[in-house]
């Protein structure tokens, strides 16, 4: 069975890539809506193509979403998320000066590697169970991953709850690993009122709002914890109006990292304590954004992807832990099992450089479908 999936992976590998170069060739920046919706429009044609039926479109504050539910609608079936965005963080006109293309084996084009293989191929995986009568998988495809999934997480949250597992389609870390940790993610935006004068006439009048942010950004640093695995890393800062103007108003904006949830409340109690030491004011803005994966939540999982490689007679790297965010985090945080990084083995996301081996696809699609029929009991 096992030679048999892997030589079914090999097969449709040719059509798995004329589905990737369609979803490529239509761009879709998370923040233009209506690109968006028209990568919408080819992810669906897509799967109805291989799933053989169209999926619900799901429009949430501009940012549309794609949701197949595929065999039993028992509620007491088990079953799996299929977890993939098709939004990416390329502008309007980078296929002018990034096209998709494949040569010497590497696949080359905007959100190629993340996520869009990814994407793909679970397309292909789901396709590939075939009938359910006493299982489910859900495929929820969504429009606004790279801003933060702030109109889809409840809808993430609810198609997770009540899952055996959450598999994420995210790319692979380097030489195919799979992500059994992930940061959490904070961010704060701290805005700074003090009162403007003359900074020649007299400045003694002022409440200079840059110097109280300066003391602040000082103050903020220290909450990091290296040993914890915590950063806190200011980044984007204004403040003032001219040059010989005591500032008025000041705001610096910071992300925070962590690896437990307990951290990120420590953090986030810390930026609600902030104390001036000028006369300015202080409100903080934001909070926790996505909670961490735990690597409790994916170290069963793992193994269990462990166990289908070795019957499928492929190595995997040892597992890792990662800074960066997926919508896996959102599941975890509600307690079901998740496994991230099943997707494209590449690099160079977000850059330049970013590109897709197609050597590795068919393995991983084959790991992926294994792996689910080994949590659906089939």
């Amino acid at each position: 069975m096992t030679h048999q999936l892997l030589a079914w992976a090999e097969s449709v590998l040719p059509d798995l890539l004329a589905d990737l170069e369609a979803v490529v060739r239509v761009e879709s920046p998370s923040a233009d809506h209506d690109a968006v919706a028209r990568s919408a429009d080819v992810v669906a044609e897509v799967g109805e193509r291989r799933l053989g039926f169209a999926p619900e479109r799901i429009v949430v504050d501009g940012s549309t979403h794609l949701r197949w539910h595929l065999g039993s609608p028992e509620p007491d079936a088990p079953r799996v998320l299929l977890l993939a965005h098709h939004d990416t963080v390329w502008p309007i006109g980078s296929l002018e000066t990034h096209p998709f293309s494949i040569q010497d084996g590497v696949i080359r084009g905007p959100g190629c590697f993340d996520m869009l293989t990814g994407l793909v191929m679970a397309v292909h995986a789901a396709a590939h169970l075939g009938h359910l009568s006493d299982a489910a998988v859900t495929l929820l495809v969504t429009g606004d991953e790279e801003l933060g999934s702030h109109s889809s997480r409840a809808l993430i949250e609810q198609e997770a709850e009540g899952c055996v597992a959450a598999l994420v389609l995210e790319a692979s870390g380097d030489g195919g690993a799979l992500k059994i940790g992930r940061k959490g993610v904070s961010h704060y935006r701290v805005d700074i009122t003090g009162r403007a004068a003359h900074a020649g006439l007299e400045p003694e009048k002022g409440v200079n709002a840059t110097v109280e942010l300066a003391h602040q950004v000082g103050v903020v640093v220290g909450f990091a914890d290296a040993s914890e695995g915590t950063s806190v890393t200011p980044t984007v800062a204004h403040g003032g109006t001219t040059p010989n103007t005591v500032p008025a108003s000041a705001s610096f904006v910071v992300d925070v990292r962590a690896l437990t949830a307990s951290e990120q409340e420590r953090v986030d109690a810390a930026f609600r304590s902030l104390v001036p030491v000028t006369g300015a004011r202080i409100a903080v803005h934001g909070g926790i954004n996505r909670p961490p994966l735990e690597v409790s939540a994916a170290e069963a999982l793992w193994r269990r992807a462990q166990a289908v490689a070795d019957d499928l007679g492929l190595e995997l790297p040892e597992a890792i832990v990662v800074g960066g965010a997926s919508d896996g985090n959102f599941t975890a945080g509600i307690g079901v099992p998740t496994l991230d990084g099943l997707g494209a083995v590449g690099g160079g996301a977000h850059a330049d450089t970013e590109h897709v081996m197609v050597a590795d696809i068919p393995a991983r699609t084959a790991l992926l479908v294994g792996l689910m029929r080994e949590l659906l009991g089939r």
